[in-house]
């Protein structure tokens, strides 16, 4: 008997590590990035909630000789599935697994609307982003963050006035409450530009020459002229389809709401929209 076969053996066996001959390849560490995983450097992402204005920050970017922002991609929704024991192993071999296979695609789909545009920088806007933020990181480790803010009392009238009477208050309220407190997280966890959505429709040109300058781009001032160029449909899904983006003008928020449903309080004081109980103003 060979006894130390033997031995091998049962310590395989009891740490889980399979038995390889001198000389043969190892498998790769799944999540390990080869050379050519990733085609595109420092995507962008405006982390925003529903109705914040992403669809008009995303058109001005857009409208930039160098940066494109394409309608929302939905990554959240992008998956891989290994039907297969064998596909598992094989994939296993290489260093990859289901989400690691996913952000090779997530990546692939960036670079193939990157580079059919021409242009050098990749933006995007897609609300639901907020709550894979962390799988974004871990995809890209040099991703970039917008982070998006507006009044939360006026992001849940204007989706109200949108979708009519048959949206239920109570449950609009509570989708926008865990839309806000995903992006106030990732605003606590990661680096990034805050933009308002308030102070980017009074202000646009002053908003976008300093977005400008956190991309490393010139500003260019027919970025707020967007009406002139060709963004795509305005479609439930991809953006706001609402006729007021159409009109191809930057246009003044509409003053906040008077009442702010209690779910929502906290996150106003938070973003300092309202002060807090104690009557000073927020941080």
């Amino acid at each position: 008997m060979d006894w130390k076969r033997t031995v091998n053996e049962r310590l395989a066996r009891a740490t889980g590590y399979e038995l390889r001959k001198p000389g043969a390849t190892p498998e790769a560490r799944v999540g390990d990035l080869r050379p050519g995983d990733r085609l595109v450097s420092a995507p962008v992402f405006i982390l925003c909630t529903l109705r914040s204005g992403s669809t008009l920050l995303r058109v001005l970017l857009n409208s930039h000789s160098q940066i494109h922002a394409p309608h929302e991609l939905h990554l959240r929704y992008i998956s891989v599935k290994l039907d297969k024991t064998w596909s598992k192993r094989s994939m296993k071999q290489m260093g990859l697994d289901a989400g690691s296979l996913e952000y090779l695609l997530w990546d692939r789909l960036l670079h193939r609307e990157l580079s059919s545009s021409g242009k050098r920088l990749i933006v995007d806007k897609t609300p639901n982003n907020v709550f894979i933020v962390d799988r974004i990181r871990e995809c890209w480790p040099d991703a970039r963050f917008v982070f998006l803010l507006r009044h939360p009392a006026a992001i849940a009238r204007s989706r109200q006035k949108l979708l009519g009477a048959e949206l239920d208050h109570d449950e609009n309220v509570d989708l926008i409450r865990r839309y806000c407190e995903a992006l106030e997280r990732a605003r606590e966890t990661y680096d990034g530009i805050t933009v308002r959505y308030e102070e980017l429709t009074a202000d646009p040109r002053s908003v976008t020459e300093r977005l400008c300058g956190f991309l490393g781009v010139e500003a260019e001032p027919g970025m707020l002229e967007y009406g002139k160029f060709d963004h795509g449909p305005y479609r439930p899904g991809l953006g706001d389809p609402a006729e007021r983006i159409k009109t191809g003008r930057v246009q003044a928020a509409s003053p906040p709401p008077e009442s702010i449903p209690e779910a929502l309080r906290e996150m106003c004081v938070t973003w300092g929209y309202v002060e807090d109980m104690a009557g000073a103003p927020s941080s």
